[in-house]
């Protein structure tokens, strides 16, 4: 039998996207045993993030050598979005055998001071300082001897990760998966989970010219893939401003690397807390926008509660939260951010806000002013790492003349589909929750539309199955069906439980 000969790849050749997800997440493995799993991203993002646009450098600059020359080509990429100045490329770090975190802090440095945000419409747009977020650790030997980043620099550097190796979508859906995988090899609990993709394309629809803003924006998932749905149609996404904000420093810094990854430009990320310091503002005002995106994080219990009761911008307008769940604090950031007349919301929430006694006086005014047009139900495991379920809430400050007055309450909780231990929303899935939202009928044991004179008489209550009809329980269930789910709930539970009795402990 003739011997096989083995094929080997040339760096220029366009990448698979399993390929490419396969090379992150091998190069990701390397830092196993030297640095907890939750500090991967530190290390990872930051050099493909250097990776990618040393690559798209190159090659735009040579399609300007291409069209003129050298010196041309010189002159013309003074004007690309992102400079890479003399001695600061990939190339130039890949060359130092002594010393590699220095001469790769160097280079992250003088990247960072070379392309400066741009002030416009009282915004910061774009600009790259800080976004290669904490540099000590590049520095600390023992931490990251230069064997270990030289092994992590010539891992990338068997791929070229060009734009026409690698499209923007392809490298955004890469990305969107290590964020994922560092979610679960760190163990992080539901306080901190990646949002699957599936869940974000419910999300309310941009249109062209419209601003977009997420006031816990984490990784900036939320906001790439509320533009996907324009670039998706192929309609006009670039005109779209897009805003976030993110307490922390190093998951901002890796939103704006998300943003600029998949081809987004005018964007500005800023890191603050949202509560504390709104940092879109306008005037005496906060900012508004078309849409508003969010999954704030969940129920926290140490935020300035007494700040808030007096709250120099309006947010208490319902009243102040409870100090142990936040959740109604965040709901009314979001509601003052709302242009007057465009002005739409849609909220990844737990379903406590739909109805606990503590939060019925804010739930109460809630109802009464008559914004939430919509509360949609999503099954469980929808997220890395956490066998939750959780609600969307979505908000109107215009309703459709058809809807005022109404709130349509949908069931999709069976709405899932499991695959290799992951749940999803299919396609059909999506289309049927997104038609009956569209549609605004009763539909049996899935949507209702409720008065909200009588959701105020049932004592504000927004839970869906407060509404929405229930399927008898005197149904047959067929033994080898019902056992693995039976099986799969149990393992969830004391999944939930070590997670509750871990936190706990630590309080």
């Amino acid at each position: 039998m003739a011997e096989k000969v083995k094929q080997y790849r040339h760096p220029d050749d366009p990448i698979t996207l399993d390929e490419l997800k396969g090379f992150l997440w091998a190069a990701a493995t390397h830092l196993r045993g030297q640095i907890d799993a939750a500090g991967y991203k530190e290390y990872i993002f930051p050099l493909l993030f250097f990776k990618r646009i040393s690559d798209v450098y190159d090659e735009q600059f040579e399609g300007f050598v291409c069209e003129g020359g050298v010196e041309y080509a010189g002159m013309q990429v003074e004007d690309l979005p992102i400079r890479i100045p003399d001695g600061a490329h990939w190339r130039d770090v890949r060359e130092v055998t002594e010393n590699v975190g220095n001469k790769l802090v160097e280079a992250f440095i003088a990247i960072e001071q070379a392309n400066p945000a741009k002030e416009m419409d009282g915004r910061k747009i774009g600009g790259l300082e800080g976004i290669f977020g904490p540099k000590d650790g590049w520095t600390n030997k023992a931490k990251m001897p230069d064997n270990i980043i030289t092994s992590l620099i010539e891992d990338f550097s068997k791929y070229t990760l060009s734009l026409k190796a690698c499209p923007a979508d392809e490298m955004g859906q890469a990305y969107e998966y290590l964020v994922g995988k560092f979610a679960v090899d760190a163990g992080n609990t539901a306080q901190e989970f990646f949002t699957n993709r599936t869940v974000v394309q419910l999300i309310l629809q941009p249109q062209p010219n419209e601003s977009i803003y997420d006031p816990t924006c984490g990784s900036g998932g939320m906001l790439v893939k509320c533009l996907d749905y324009l670039r998706n149609k192929g309609a006009e996404w670039q005109s779209v401003q897009v805003f976030g904000q993110e307490v922390n420093g190093l998951t901002s810094s890796i939103a704006r690397m998300n943003l600029y990854l998949n081809g987004v430009e005018d964007f500005s990320i800023a890191c603050a807390d949202t509560l504390e310091h709104p940092a879109f503002l306008d005037g005496s005002h906060l900012r508004k926008f078309d849409i508003v995106l969010a999954n704030p994080p969940y129920s926290i219990k140490e935020w300035n509660r007494e700040k808030f009761m007096n709250d120099k911008w309006g947010r208490n307008f319902l009243g102040t939260p409870p100090q142990g769940r936040a959740d109604y604090a965040f709901f009314q950031h979001i509601i003052a951010s709302m242009d007057r007349n465009t002005g739409r919301c849609a909220i990844l929430f737990p379903h406590g806000v739909l109805f606990r006694d503590e939060e019925y006086e804010l739930r109460k005014k809630l109802v009464e002013i008559d914004i939430v047009d919509c509360v949609i139900g999503l099954g469980p495991n929808l997220f890395f790492n956490a066998s939750m379920e959780a609600c969307i809430i979505i908000c109107k400050n215009r309703k459709e003349d058809s809807h005022k007055g109404k709130v349509i309450f949908i069931d999709a909780k069976g709405e899932v589909s499991r695959k290799n231990a992951e749940s999803y929303l299919e396609n059909t899935h999506i289309q049927k929750i997104i038609s009956a939202y569209e549609n605004f009928e009763d539909i049996e044991y899935f949507a209702k539309v409720a008065d909200i004179y009588d959701i105020d008489n049932n004592k504000s209550l927004l839970s869906i199955q407060s509404y929405v009809k229930q399927k008898g329980t005197n149904e047959i269930y067929i033994l080898d069906e019902s056992l693995p789910k039976w099986i799969e709930a149990s393992r969830s539970m004391h999944i939930e439980v070590a997670n509750l009795l871990s936190m706990l402990k630590y309080e």
